[in-house]
């Protein structure tokens, strides 16, 4: 039986930015964009409150919290903090999955320090983050990845949860669909429609027909709302694209939605992108219309980029240079050819989405 942690820091960015600069401290933030334009890239405790939220409009944003303070992103101190953070974890164990700049899986079976408690090791690093870089985690423990990152989501900010081998049945039976690692908003409305709200409900639901629903992903939604899952943590994986997707309620016809979705798409993979120090070359805008058939459009450029208004530009280059003439239902966006010599920085590992919905 395996030992797994989940590292995840509370509100990453916002809580970086609030620990450089004492203003901003007790106060709601808003890191990325501003007021006028651009898209949240992370939101302090204090703004959540609110209902601000990452990958948010900052004018939504805004309406929802009149007194949002929006800080300019420093990538190069974010960075910083991350390898500090992957330099503690690597003193207790050498099996790390980093997930992103501030997110990482631990496998800590056998560890480095040949302590037997998975809590006592959590703890520690919660204390060692807390002690030498002036941030708070929230950890996540358990007998496999999904249970571990769900655990990790329980009491945040600053929490600490284990679910033991004897809870499991009940803790994935009542976790709401919304809470499933690997599950996306829009197979969660999906299954929402058809009577799915939580685990008990989804395990209602054969192999057969979730794998009809959602084709290879199927089996792993069979698994997971079980309680089951065999992946390893692994180091060695590099991550092939980064991308984002919508599917929309009704079907788009005018460029300026089309448009507007896009940006929106663009501001995520951005976001993406930098919070896991990765650049691209190659931009591909994806299409699918009201009759489900899809269309992909590609644009390799010569320079390693994760700059918003690079993808912005290049998507809206490629929507134009043919404007669809058919009800769009589905608009993705993605960033590959990836340098992932990039990853080096704070580990060679990185975890490729489920669900980008």
């Amino acid at each position: 039986m395996r030992k797994i942690i989940h590292v995840d820091m509370d509100a990453f960015f916002a809580s970086v930015e609030q620990r450089d600069f004492p203003q901003y401290r007790g106060k709601p933030i808003a890191v990325g964009g501003s007021a006028e334009r651009g898209v949240v890239a992370a939101a302090s405790y204090e703004a959540r409150k609110f209902g601000v939220k990452s990958a948010m409009p900052s004018v939504i944003a805004k309406k929802l919290c009149p007194n949002l303070i929006f800080v300019y992103p420093r990538f190069d101190a974010y960075k910083a903090a991350s390898e500090q953070i992957m330099e503690i974890f690597h003193r207790y164990t050498d099996l790390v999955e980093p997930l992103s700049l501030d997110e990482a899986f631990l496998d800590v079976t056998v560890n480095k320090l040949g302590i037997q408690s998975a809590v006592e090791i959590a703890t520690r690093i919660k204390a060692d983050i807390q002690n030498e870089i002036r941030l708070t985690a929230s950890a996540g423990i358990s007998i496999n990845k999904f249970l571990a990152k769900s655990a990790s989501d329980l009491h945040k900010p600053d929490g600490l949860s284990l679910i033991k081998p004897n809870q499991i049945d009940e803790f994935v039976a009542e976790l709401s669909i919304d809470k499933f690692f690997g599950i996306g908003r829009v197979t969660s409305e999906k299954l929402k429609k058809i009577g799915i709200f939580k685990g008990a409900d989804l395990q209602k639901l054969t192999r057969i027909e979730l794998t009809r629903m959602f084709g290879k992903m199927g089996a792993y939604y069979f698994h997971i709302c079980r309680g089951e899952d065999d992946r390893p943590v692994v180091i060695d994986h590099k991550r092939k694209s980064v991308g984002a997707e919508n599917t929309f309620a009704n079907d788009l016809t005018e460029v300026a939605e089309m448009q507007q979705e896009i940006d929106g798409l663009c501001a995520v993979v951005h976001k993406r992108l930098t919070k896991s120090n990765l650049k691209g070359k190659t931009v591909t805008l994806k299409m699918k219309y009201f009759d489900f058939t899809q269309q992909t459009r590609s644009k390799t450029i010569d320079a390693y980029t994760n700059l918003e208004s690079d993808i912005k530009a290049i998507t809206d280059e490629l929507l134009l240079q043919n404007i669809p003439e058919f009800p769009i239902r589905l608009l993705g966006v993605s960033v590959s050819n990836l340098d992932n010599q990039l990853w080096k920085s704070v580990g060679n590992q990185l975890r490729f989405d489920f669900d980008v919905d």
